[in-house]
């Protein structure tokens, strides 16, 4: 005789309950306030992009929109660790890498003197309050220094409470399985929880699109789309 799993037949009686019981959506957003998946998708309308709802769970749900030859793309995904989960707010845009140059930032810490003590990189680029505020660290100073001479996204990182922003590759973060060039890298922003401020999202998308310029204009990227350049 055969076991049904314990996930099934929670999925199942959730299932039954929402027939038996309908829950009147527009009463739970006065109370609770909007949820996420509804502010993500009146996000995507304002800017013009769409939002992807192909999954039951929470987790699922996208919000993809363009930037003249990029995709970006947000997104939540989920780290479990023993008995508890994480959730993370996470944005990627893939672009073609001109000369390999790679970036982290994030915000100052109490453990930011004593990494630096110990011989953590953290690059001045000159403007004393923004170098307080953030550690950055990247394979080229000099570029690092244009990129964050741009005053606008310098204000547009201040404007983010928290922040984990810079360049990785696709293939370490499984971009939805797709093989792209080898000379193609993702600028990525993540942090922990979900976010569900509108004009922190705006901010968000304005973050991306003024870097991914940024990054061309300092010759550092290429504008063709990367889709485009796929093996």
């Amino acid at each position: 005789k055969c076991k049904r799993s314990s996930r099934n037949d929670g999925f199942i009686f959730y299932a039954l309950l929402r027939t038996k019981y309908p829950v009147n959506m527009n009463l739970l957003e006065k109370i609770f306030g909007p949820s996420r998946k509804t502010i993500w998708a009146d996000f995507a309308k304002e800017i013009g992009g769409n939002f992807n709802d192909d999954g039951f769970w929470d987790r699922r749900g996208k919000v993809i929109a363009r930037h003249a030859n990029w995709t970006i793309t947000l997104d939540v995904y989920v780290v479990s660790s023993g008995k508890s989960t994480t959730k993370y707010t996470r944005i990627r845009a893939p672009y073609i890498n001109k000369d390999g140059f790679r970036f982290s930032i994030y915000r100052e810490s109490f453990f930011s003197p004593l990494g630096r003590a110990l011989g953590m990189q953290d690059v001045e680029i000159g403007d004393q309050a923004f170098d307080d505020a953030f550690v950055i660290k990247g394979n080229d100073e000099h570029k690092l220094w244009k990129l964050f001479s741009n005053e606008k996204i310098r204000d547009l990182l201040h404007d983010q409470p928290r922040i984990h922003f810079g360049i990785t590759s696709p293939v370490d973060n499984n971009w939805f399985n797709k093989t792209f060039d080898k000379n193609v890298d993702e600028l990525q922003f993540k942090v922990r929880g979900l976010i569900k401020d509108m004009s922190q999202l705006h901010a968000l998308f304005d973050l991306f699109s003024a870097t991914l310029d940024h990054l061309c204009h300092i010759n550092a990227a290429y504008e063709d789309d990367p889709e485009l350049k796929k093996l």
